[in-house]
């Protein structure tokens, strides 16, 4: 072992430290409370539709002035009174209840007026009452 010095010690300190925490651990519950006991500044912000699924331009806001201006009025046909009288009458003269003429609910439903006119359901109607329901106007 010519030519090799004497072996020497390096004495000098050295510090072991801990990472510093990741942006996910600094905003973690813990923390933000030793933060706030420690007396340093915490700032919270609430985010608008965090940890959903949703782009932020899928979101209402964007048509809210179109729907706000929209004054159509949505509102789906009903029987007119006429087609529930002659229903009505119709079926007096034949002596039918409900049931015999076709399901109940549907006949309830066009003789009181809450349903929507079929016209398939009308001409079967005046099938099997042999009777001429529909007005021309």
């Amino acid at each position: 072992m010519s030519g090799v010095g004497p072996i020497r010690q390096d004495w000098e300190p050295v510090m072991i430290r801990k990472k510093a925490p990741t942006a996910a651990a600094r905003k973690d519950e813990k923390a933000v409370n030793a933060a706030r006991r420690a007396g340093a500044e915490v700032e919270t912000v609430k985010k608008y539709n965090a940890g959903s699924n949703k782009p932020a331009s899928s979101t209402t806001s964007l048509n809210t002035k179109k729907l706000d201006e929209d004054t159509e009025n949505l509102a789906h046909e009903h029987v007119p009174t006429e087609l529930k009288k002659a229903i009505m009458k119709a079926r007096m003269e034949k002596k039918l209840s409900q049931a015999q003429l076709a399901q109940p609910q549907v006949i309830q439903e066009y003789e009181s007026g809450k349903a929507i006119p079929n016209q398939q359901i009308i001409s079967k109607l005046e099938r099997a009452l042999d009777a001429k329901l529909r007005r021309k106007k």
